[in-house]
């Protein structure tokens, strides 16, 4: 076991790993030693922080420490909740959310939530639509499980995907309407889910339809309002593909919201692979989502000083052969070791969990699952990361004063000891600091 954990962990945090074989020179150039190094370092600069306790113990005695949980936050939507067409399917999805994430992006699109004015779809018992399931049950389950929760989005203005057909094109009467649903949502919900999109994908309004004016600044005066002082509040919007000039307006818009007072508590970032023929470019050592461009544009998003969250990951396979899944491995993994490198980020949401679930248009294979929910190499990629690299266990001896002190991934950890009198105890400590 030993022997194994340690070969995981040696490709996990070499430039190489067991992908070589599919992955081009010039790909592995782009990834290579030196930046493999640096993310390393940056890891356990950023991601570790020190724990000391004084324990009664006699010298000698062995100190098992566990870590529970990570503060850093892994999730991916749970917008298939209970819709895996199988009782065991649906077991395993729901799993996944325990076993490998800590976190969940719930689906609160206003369009499929009140497809009538006045008829809303928050209870169990509402109408089906694919990939929208009724709030209630979701939230229900990720609170019995400690699952810390995304909902996603309050105000999307977006024609397709955002705010309701009936909704009427007379702004002021528009702002009335919003103001009212984000109340409604924030007391339904208040306390309960942790983190919100206040306002998703403002950034190319001009293109998405008619929209109160100034509608951003003032949806997040209107959280502040209903929402607890404690929840996050968060813009939305970009992806790591974009170019630097089309960051700089994103960047804008945050800093101008939070000039103006608005509680923007967090930002959110994209970062979607969304046709088949990417992967294949990006493995052949194609300019794309290369460490230095996503430094930059993270770099960028940092002159807002708020806290950044990966929010939507999409990384498809090329195809269903071995190589094309080990591809999508392959990028999975660095680009998570990056993320959860940088500093200001504190969680990454892998967007579609089972291949077939994406919305229309977007890749088929993006997901953790087969169709069948048969788990695929980048599932095993992600878990060996989170669950095991990124995970502390120690076993320590403490001082004669019965002192312990280790550096541990930031999280919730278990103390186990036997005392002088023979008796075994346990404590449970946090190390490191919440983000929020």
């Amino acid at each position: 076991m030993i022997g194994k954990r340690i070969g995981i962990c040696f490709l996990l945090s070499a430039g190489c790993g067991f992908c070589d074989d599919v992955m081009s020179e010039k790909y592995r150039a782009q990834w290579g030693e030196e930046v493999q190094q640096q993310i390393d370092r940056d890891i356990e600069k950023y991601r570790k922080a020190d724990c000391e306790l004084t324990l009664k113990v006699k010298p000698g005695t062995a100190v098992e420490v566990e870590q529970l949980s990570h503060t850093f936050l892994f999730g991916g939507n749970i917008f298939l909740f209970g819709d895996l067409k199988t009782a065991e399917r649906d077991a395993q999805y729901k799993k996944t959310y325990i076993e490998l994430f800590n976190a969940a992006t719930v689906a609160f699109y206003w369009k499929t939530l009140e497809l009538e004015r006045g008829v809303t779809r928050y209870d169990g018992d509402s109408p089906f639509i694919y990939r929208r399931p009724p709030t209630d049950p979701v939230v229900t389950f990720c609170a019995s499980n400690a699952i810390n929760m995304n909902g996603h989005a309050v105000i999307y203005g977006h024609r397709k995907w955002g705010h309701p057909e009936w909704m009427p094109e007379d702004r002021e009467v528009m702002a009335e309407i919003f103001e009212a649903h984000v109340k409604q949502v924030a007391e339904r919900y208040c306390g309960r889910v942790q983190r919100w999109d206040i306002v998703n994908e403002p950034t190319d309004q001009a293109n998405r339809g008619m929209m109160p004016e100034d509608y951003v600044f003032k949806v997040f005066q209107w959280a502040e309002r209903y929402y607890l002082p404690t929840t996050v509040l968060a813009v939305n919007d970009a992806d790591l593909h974009w170019d630097l000039a089309m960051f700089g307006r994103y960047l804008a818009i945050c800093k101008d919201l939070i000039a103006r007072g608005a509680r923007v508590t967090a930002i959110g970032v994209q970062s979607h692979i969304f046709t088949a023929q990417e992967p294949v470019e990006i493995a052949a050592g194609a300019p794309i989502l290369t460490p230095q461009q996503i430094r930059e544009r993270l770099d960028c998003l940092a002159a807002a000083n708020r806290p950044l969250h990966i929010s939507e990951v999409t990384i498809g396979a090329p195809d269903a052969t071995e190589k094309g899944l080990r591809i999508q491995a392959e990028i999975a993994r660095n680009l998570y070791r990056l993320w959860f490198s940088y500093p200001l980020v504190y969680g990454i949401t892998w967007w579609n969990v089972v291949d077939g679930g994406a919305a229309e248009g977007e890749p088929a294979l993006s997901g953790l699952y087969t169709t069948e929910m048969v788990k695929k190499p980048v599932y095993e990629t992600l878990h060996a990361l989170i669950q095991e690299a990124w995970k502390t266990r120690l076993t320590l001896q403490p001082t004669a004063e019965g002192k312990i002190h280790f550096r541990g991934f930031k999280g919730q950890y278990r103390i186990r000891w036997v005392d002088p009198s023979g008796i075994a105890q346990q404590k449970e400590v946090r190390v490191g600091k919440a983000p929020f």
